[in-house]
């Protein structure tokens, strides 16, 4: 039995934000599990009694169109307080009477000041005159329903937080839930412990044992196979199942031949040596680079070498007998972005998939115990396992490696010069202290050449672009802002040591429009 299944919980219904993630973590950073479920999964529900707060989320849905998302109206007889963000507090507005109205002339995008009406729970130590708030929205609440009334205001949207205490139901137009509103997650913890009235009952590292017992009991005396590439996710699925069943744990690392210099051979070297973990690598770079020898377009390098990967491992996987499990590194996000909130294949943000797509081709039952986690608990599950810092606290690394970050053709000879660029720029991050202040850093090679001048020739040579990058989730970011003696020193050492490039840029695009990576 799932741990989700029994305990104290809140519920966010998922209205399709591409910020409903930042809510599930504030709560958990709060202390008190909570779980995104779709407005479909809410109708389906039959138990409600361990549920002690439902959070409904913003949305791109509008209550002013004929037709709109919703939650059954008895929802709001069960007794559970209930707090909407954004189209969440439209909606609830819309339910009981109010009024709602769109207008591109007073759309409130950015942040905003929110000035306080009237005292409520809800805003205690947030709100004490003013604040400064994060607004993204064209409708807007202009008539107060019944039984509301006006907690705060912004210039231009008068019933930005509103409330019915008898019922204990709440709505705030902005988002407490990204960092540009100040003090957000205060008023999820009045929400929480003045309201709801939820006592803390959720902590990663508090998991670790309920995970191992899980496993145990799950695969019993049977063979699990896990595809380790290195990454947190994977390396703590590694760690946790080895503390489960030991000796019936494969572990199958392959080498294509795309990741950074010297990280595979180095990591293979602390799984086997150091956690003694069954760790078998296979050495497929000379395949996978043939198969991609003049393939420049994103997508299909993506598919050949998720496909190859596939190939691989099936392979290997054949020398085994009474293998009955595939551990995968799921996360809770995965999960997540593999559902659309309206039901629709459009709304989805990706399909659910890890090493390739291996579910959907080989036999084997999934384990993925970290399927209810976020990656920040990932990282903090890992830390208890004694998962070394270079591992735990590495940045993401994209599935096809170095081969969506040499756009255009990939050649032995691009990766080579790409993996010694980027191995000097994560290096001298590292050495100045600013690699654990960006959520993403990286070199890529850029599928033009240009001319240059070193000692006195004239050269014609690729072009390095660095982008490092802060962010939560990766679904928002901005640039780090690098210091200019670390760009001036990061420049010249890598034209310098490096060659085959004469000219080094840096990314300053955020995200969006951008997106993280290039390709």
């Amino acid at each position: 039995m799932q741990f989700h299944q029994y305990k104290d919980k809140v519920l966010i219904i998922d209205f399709g934000s591409q910020v409903t993630k930042l809510i599930a973590r504030r709560i958990r950073e709060l202390g008190v599990y909570s779980e995104i479920i779709t407005p479909k999964g809410l109708i389906k529900l039959k138990k409600f009694h361990n549920i002690k707060g439902l959070i409904l989320s913003g949305g791109p849905s509008t209550v002013t169109a004929n037709s709109f998302q919703s939650v059954p109206k008895d929802i709001f007889k069960k007794k559970i307080p209930i707090l909407g963000i954004c189209y969440g507090l439209q909606l609830i507005a819309k339910i009981f009477g109010g009024k709602i109205k769109s207008s591109k002339k007073k759309r409130e995008f950015g942040r905003a000041i929110l000035y306080k009406k009237n005292t409520s729970p809800l805003i205690k130590n947030f709100l004490n005159n003013k604040r400064s708030v994060w607004m993204s929205h064209e409708d807007a609440v202009v008539k107060l329903p019944k039984n509301f009334k006006l907690v705060a205001s912004t210039k231009e949207s008068k019933l930005t937080i509103i409330e019915n205490t008898k019922n204990k139901i709440y709505g705030v137009q902005f988002h407490p839930e990204v960092t540009h509103t100040d003090k957000g997650k205060q008023l999820f913890k009045n929400f929480l412990f003045l309201i709801c009235k939820i006592k803390k009952n959720w902590s990663a590292t508090s998991q670790k044992k309920r995970l191992i017992n899980e496993i145990k009991d799950t695969v019993k005396k049977d063979k699990v196979i896990c595809a380790l590439s290195g990454g947190v996710d994977s390396s703590v699925v590694a760690l946790l199942i080895n503390k489960a069943i030991k000796k019936n744990l494969i572990c199958i690392m392959v080498d294509t031949g795309l990741m950074r210099k010297n990280e595979f051979k180095q990591t293979y070297q602390i799984f086997k040596k150091k956690y003694r973990l069954n760790v078998k690598l296979i050495n497929a770079s000379r395949l996978f680079l043939s198969k991609l020898k003049n393939i420049s377009n994103p997508e299909k390098k993506r598919k050949i070498i998720g496909n190859l990967f596939i190939k691989v491992f099936e392979k290997e996987s054949k020398k085994y007998k009474n293998l009955k499990f595939l551990a995968q590194g799921t996360l809770y996000p995965d999960i997540i972005e593999s559902r659309s909130s309206t039901g629709s294949k459009t709304s989805k943000i990706k399909s659910h998939h890890n090493v390739g797509g291996l579910p959907k081709r080989m036999n084997f039952k999934l384990v993925e115990p970290l399927k209810d986690f976020f990656k920040d608990e990932v990282r903090i599950l890992g830390k208890s396992l004694g998962l070394i810092k270079n591992i735990n606290f590495k940045h993401p690394f994209p599935g096809p490696g170095l081969g969506i970050r040499i756009l255009g053709n990939i050649s032995q000879q691009r990766v080579k010069i790409l993996q010694e660029a980027d191995y000097i720029f994560i290096n001298e991050l590292i050495k100045s202290g600013l690699y654990n202040k960006i959520w993403q850093a990286y070199a890529a090679l850029l599928p033009i050449k240009t001319v240059g001048v070193m000692g006195d020739t004239r050269t014609y040579e690729n072009i390095c672009l660095l982008r490092a990058v802060t962010s939560e989730d990766g679904m928002t970011a901005d640039y780090f802002n690098l210091p200019k003696n670390f760009i001036d020193n990061i420049s010249n050492k890598i034209i310098n040591n490096v060659k085959g490039i004469n000219r080094v840029v840096y990314d300053i695009t955020s995200k969006p429009p951008s997106t993280i990576e290039l390709e």
